[in-house]
């Protein structure tokens, strides 16, 4: 884990504790580790954080107890059983209590055992979202670390695509890269790489195959980069030799549209308004039932969070939000193009964090 996401979790508990009266709750139990994480600086794989006016708490158990003296400061630290349940109690204040959990990720069962546990005193309320609310908007760090990713990433793949793409396969291809970033210093690859080119290209989130890629075919490329805790995304589709017209128009209809999408991101804009303004050059240009997915999503600690920039998205850009602008053409059995830029709205626009040139380049 990043000293980052450590340094500033005592600061990122203080913004979440401000939020609490707004929710009329006395304490936030967090569970879902991503948002431990978030605001703990923890990585390992048992943990739950107590987030209150006064109160932070963190507990584990003993497998992460040195762990947990590394990663956790700012937090009174708890060493209990596997089922770290049964410590959320001595935390909380005396007499009635409001706690909040998070009801988009606490189970049936998890919700049953933590009646069982408390006293009636305690009142268990619905409060989903509260953490992500936070993760919405990043800070000047969290946006370098994700900078940096992205930097790595792009730098895996030029190196990769100096072993050209003509004959190699699929698969061979997507290991070169995620070894890549391995080696440049990344902790994993952010999501499983996609490789697919001609037809295969037309699956969206395609699995890439030992299979040659052929000379005068549309190679689409989807990979990140963790660095840090934090994540990258990035797709650019290559020409494997010289392709057809066809394909060369399609891929400018793409880059048309990725263009106007990025135009349209900056604060107070809608994600149904970004999502628009890219779908709307592609609907123009009679590809429209070709263009299936949303323009795009926010990236983070996660690959995928919020905001999302979709045709029924409600979300309102802000300054500091981290977002993809990906849209993409799928021609079953023929192509898929796709385009995909990493960005940060700014307080008058979008700043692009990837790096590699958008104009239709052949690798041999």
């Amino acid at each position: 884990m990043s000293d980052t996401i450590t340094a500033d979790g005592a600061a990122r508990a203080d913004r979440l504790a401000s939020l609490l009266p707004g929710r009329e709750l006395d304490a936030l139990l967090v569970t879902n580790l991503v948002n431990v994480r978030y605001l703990t600086g923890y990585t390992g794989s048992n943990g739950l954080a107590v987030v209150g006016s006064d109160l932070r708490r963190f507990v584990t158990d003993f497998r992460y107890e040195t762990q947990a003296q590394e990663q956790v400061h700012g937090y009174e630290r708890v060493i209990g059983e596997t089922d770290l349940l049964d410590q959320v109690l001595p935390g909380l204040p005396d007499g009635e209590v409001r706690l909040g959990f998070d009801d988009q990720q606490v189970s049936v069962r998890t919700h049953k055992r933590l009646r069982e546990l408390l006293p009636a005193r305690v009142e268990l309320v619905p409060a989903g979202g509260l953490v992500e609310e936070l993760r919405l908007v990043k800070d000047q760090h969290e946006i370098e670390r994700i900078r940096a990713a992205a930097i790595l990433a792009d730098s895996a793949l030029t190196q990769v695509l100096r072993g050209g793409l003509i004959g190699r396969r699929e698969r061979e291809v997507a290991l070169a890269l995620e070894h890549e970033m391995q080696r440049l210093g990344a902790q994993k690859a952010s999501f499983d790489t996609i490789v697919a080119h001609a037809g295969h290209g037309a699956l969206p989130h395609a699995s890439p195959r030992d299979v040659p890629i052929a000379a005068g075919s549309l190679v689409v490329i989807d990979w990140g980069a963790e660095l840090d805790g934090y994540c990258s995304d990035c797709t650019r589709t290559y020409a494997a030799g010289e392709v057809d017209q066809r394909a060369q128009e399609i891929y400018e209809l793409v880059l048309e549209a990725q263009l106007a999408g990025l135009a349209a991101i900056r604060p107070g804009v809608s994600g149904r308004e970004a999502d628009a303004a890219a779908r709307d050059v592609i609907v123009a240009g009679g590809h429209g039932d070709a263009f299936g997915h949303s323009l795009g999503h926010g990236v983070g600690i996660e690959v995928h969070e919020a905001p999302r920039l979709s045709r029924a998205s409600t979300a309102v850009l802000a300054a500091g939000n981290v977002v993809t602008d990906e849209p993409g053409i799928y021609l079953p059995g023929v192509l898929g193009v796709r385009i995909e830029d990493l960005v940060v709205v700014t307080e008058d626009g979008c700043d692009v964090l990837s790096t590699l040139p958008k104009q239709l380049t052949v690798v041999g």
